[in-house]
């Protein structure tokens, strides 16, 4: 699956003219495409030089923080969505950023590798860590600090008092709704506070 294809699909959950905080936004192709097809309003987190200097190049208004120093400088219900694309799994206080962007966004979405997709589960049963187009690195030089699957996340999110709005995998571009936990390299969830 493409960026651009997670991208589109993301922005079909963020209703028109929302006021967006995007999580990690990496070069902030995301808000920019929320921004011109969506009517989006809001900002960009990112911790890159590189990224935030994307993100400026883009017309995108980009804050420069480190998400695991939490999100204090914004208040409750600030946001109309937040958005944790391919970042939950970066995070050292993930289980902590996911209860902030409750509390900051009327909604959540987030998205992750999968990794009990059956392609990482065969992986594993090979005695190897799954090398895919979603989990791409080694696990000794892999970004993420973490692995989920869709259904962990499930159970976070109760843990949590999360309340799930919305929730499927993404195969090469499709919407998997019938065992995603399985067949989905993806893992997509709308969510708000209880």
């Amino acid at each position: 699956m493409s960026d651009l294809q997670l991208q589109q699909t993301i922005a079909r959950l963020v209703p028109q003219g929302s006021r967006v905080l995007d999580l990690g936004c990496g070069n902030g192709a995301l808000l920019d495409l929320l921004q011109r097809e969506r009517g989006c309003t809001g900002y960009g987190v990112e911790i890159a030089d590189d990224n935030v200097l994307a993100c400026v190049r883009r017309g995108v208004n980009v804050i420069q923080l480190n998400l695991d120093e939490g999100l204090g400088m914004f208040g409750d219900g600030a946001f109309d969505v937040v958005l944790q694309i391919d970042t939950l799994q970066h995070l050292r206080n993930a289980e902590v950023m996911l209860r902030e962007t409750a509390r900051v966004g009327r909604t959540g979405i987030v998205a992750f590798p999968n990794f009990a997709h059956w392609p990482n589960r065969l992986s594993v049963l090979r005695g190897r860590m799954p090398v895919t187009k979603r989990l791409p690195y080694q696990w000794y030089d892999t970004p993420n600090i973490r692995v989920g699957t869709y259904k962990d996340f499930e159970v976070l999110a109760r843990k949590n008092a999360l309340r799930i709005l919305d929730s499927f995998g993404l195969q090469e571009g499709a919407e998997l709704r019938v065992l995603p936990n399985l067949r989905a390299g993806t893992a997509v969830f709308r969510f708000e506070a209880e």
